[in-house]
């Protein structure tokens, strides 16, 4: 096989490969461009207000907070369904204590997870269900257990909740669906869908390396043999005139 036979055969390949990845690349592109980010995260059905302030007066020791803690990394005083609380953060869990009377009031039962629901969804649907996770699906991505609400809304809102600290982790609804299957598409990365060096994502580069390298070569090669060409017409063309 000749050199040019060669670099005209890596040329196709190349380009043949590249080029359904880039029709996704564009096609993923595009869908995403269609949603609003607030719209995907769920942002547009969920309450916002600032944080109301805390009062002034005796709270429980944090001392006390902290014995209950394996390996305290930090206590910070914060609001939790309308009643001031310590979250203590440890090694290995979190946890919410009442500042008033140092109580421990985590993990969450049903009836508050429902209230931090409520509280934080301000969409047209109801609650459909209440599910405490311990093997949630794909779409969370985090730690578990975790309280998942399902409300029986248009795009099927998802909130995950966390028994630990009350706190709303990730909001899920169906066009959050679709837009990750499109990301994960343009990102190449077809498990956890956030890794932006994959192998395939480094060998469709290469290619794409490849395709402009190659196409270079051929560019050059054929611009020298049609000024060869143009060499030898123009001697030939001066032999002419000169006999």
């Amino acid at each position: 096989m000749t050199f040019t036979r060669l670099v005209q055969k890596l040329h196709l390949w190349a380009g043949l490969l590249l080029g359904i990845q880039v029709f996704i690349w564009m096609l993923s592109g595009v869908v995403m461009t269609w949603f609003h980010l607030d719209l995907v995260r769920g942002e547009r059905s969920a309450f916002s207000s600032p944080a109301p302030e805390l009062e002034a007066k005796g709270y429980a020791s944090p001392g006390g907070v902290i014995a209950q803690i394996d390996g305290a990394i930090t206590v910070s005083l914060r609001h939790f369904l309308g009643r001031p609380v310590y979250e203590a953060e440890g090694v290995n869990e979190r946890a919410l204590f009442d500042a008033a009377t140092g109580e421990r009031i985590t993990p969450l039962t049903e009836k508050p997870v429902r209230e931090v629901a409520e509280a934080d969804y301000v969409g047209a649907g109801k609650i459909e269900r209440l599910t405490l996770m311990t093997d949630a699906p794909h779409e969370y991505r985090g730690k578990q257990p975790v309280w998942r609400a399902d409300f029986n809304d248009r795009l099927h809102t998802r909130l995950y909740i966390s028994p630990e600290t009350g706190r709303v982790i990730s909001r899920r609804n169906d066009i959050w669906r679709i837009y990750d299957f499109f990301w994960m598409l343009h990102i190449m990365d077809y498990v956890d869908r956030k890794d932006f060096n994959t192998p395939l994502i480094k060998a469709f580069s290469a290619a794409g390396l490849l395709f402009s390298f190659t196409g270079l070569i051929m560019v050059v090669m054929k611009k020298g043999r049609r000024q060869i060409v143009s060499d030898v017409q123009f001697i030939a063309g001066r032999k002419r005139r000169a006999s």
